[in-house]
């Protein structure tokens, strides 16, 4: 195989109509190796000819995958909300995985709360609750949107450290949070797909996290099926090593090329 620069424009004529998360870079890999490109642009290329989801879905967990805050690709984030729009979703959908990727940061509290309660003295704890107390002595301490959690059962115990650490501001985070699912925007089922996206990619890997949207997804009548799907297009979201790395190459070997 013979990875050099090249300036010629041909493209493969057998490369198939659905390439999924694939950009301009695919044709360039075809082009250096096109056995390797054909084989992986086959498993690439599934979720979108096995229909086991809408095709809307697909593209608005593409726009997911790209959305987090440990990706924040924006290429792929623009070629899947194209593809959405083209596939039938609404730029409210859009905006609501945007709000969703948005507040997924989350789990670093979820993750470092506990440990931080394990570590602190309780002379440490008190003395952190006492000055919370002061800063806040002039100011409104209630936290209606944490008690709404409660009365719809949508509070997760996995949150009660941070409550503990910082009521007022969890309660202002969960205000922004709980309109999500609230919106009617997307139902329930899907909601709960797309959070799977978020959380159990190599990017992220979260498994507290990824265990209670896959129980609350399959409750929310997801199939085993329709979760699969989710967890390969998390697996695929690797294609952009390419998408982004090939174009790379590509600039540096003509660069080598043009010094020599």
């Amino acid at each position: 195989m013979d990875i050099k620069a090249d300036n010629t424009t041909t493209t493969p004529t057998d490369q198939p109509k659905e390439t999924g998360f694939w950009g301009p870079a695919l044709t360039q890999l075809q082009k250096w190796d096109p056995q390797w490109a054909e084989t992986y642009l086959k498993m690439t290329a599934n979720p979108w000819s096995s229909e086991v989801l809408p095709r809307n879905l697909v593209e608005l967990i593409g726009v997911a995958l790209n959305a987090g805050s440990i990706v924040l690709n924006p290429d792929g984030m623009r070629r899947h909300m194209r593809a959405a729009l083209k596939a039938g979703a609404t730029g409210e959908q859009i905006l609501l995985v945007l709000k969703m990727a948005s507040v997924m940061s989350f789990d670093s509290c979820m993750l470092a709360t506990p440990i931080l309660l394990e570590e602190a003295s309780e002379g440490e704890l008190d003395a952190a609750r006492r000055g919370r107390a002061e800063r806040h002595k002039d100011t409104e301490q209630a936290t209606p949107a944490v008690e709404k959690m409660k009365t719809l059962g949508r509070w997760n115990v996995a949150w009660d450290p941070i409550y503990d650490l910082a009521p007022v501001w969890t309660d202002q985070f969960m205000s922004a949070a709980i309109g999500i699912q609230a919106s009617g925007v997307l139902s329930a089922k899907e909601i709960e797909l797309i959070a799977i996206a978020f959380e159990a990619p190599y990017t992220h890997i979260y498994t507290p996290s990824t265990r209670r949207h896959v129980k609350n997804a399959l409750r929310a009548g997801a199939t085993v099926e329709e979760v699969v799907e989710v967890l390969k297009l998390c697996v695929i979201q690797g294609v952009e090593a390419c998408n982004v790395g090939v174009p790379i190459l590509e600039e540096e070997l003509s660069a080598k090329t043009s010094e020599l």
